[in-house]
């Protein structure tokens, strides 16, 4: 299992429990997960060749719109291409005609995998919901 299936199950699961049972606290958690669905201007480029560098990866994206920042994630030992990184566009739009169009082509010899990019949350509150319930009542919920 993925983190992102996790985490979605975890939303799913927490969403099944009555609201009167949760603290009003939880309310805030499915700001913490968004889906990868969801429009923003940051795309993920999976897939990439150990030869990109982040003027080919801007070349290749800005024949749809204006691209205000390209990361490539390098391995810090040997210094080489992990073989992803972010393109992130002035314009939601852009990302959008830019993911649709360029999804499963071919950029130096490989195929990209492209999604809209997770927004990282560092310290952000783990949330656990404190049911008035038996052990064996919340393990009949979370089934």
């Amino acid at each position: 299992m993925t983190m992102r299936n996790g985490i979605e199950l975890l939303v799913r699961r927490v969403s099944a429990i009555p609201q009167h049972s949760i603290s009003s606290s939880i309310h805030f958690l499915p700001q913490f997960c968004t889906s990868s669905a969801s429009p923003s201007s940051k795309l993920f480029i999976g897939g990439l060749s150990w030869s990109v560098d982040e003027q080919s990866l801007k070349d290749a994206f800005s024949s749809f719109g204006e691209v205000a920042e390209v990361r490539i994630a390098y391995d810090k030992g040997s210094g080489r291409s992990r073989g992803f990184g972010f393109v992130d566009f002035a314009e939601e739009g852009d990302a959008l005609s830019a993911k649709d169009a360029m999804d499963g082509k071919g950029l130096l010899g490989r195929p990209l995998r492209i999604s809209f990019a997770l927004e990282r949350v560092r310290g952000g509150p783990v949330v656990v919901p404190r049911l008035g319930k038996s052990k064996r009542d919340r393990e009949r919920i979370f089934k």
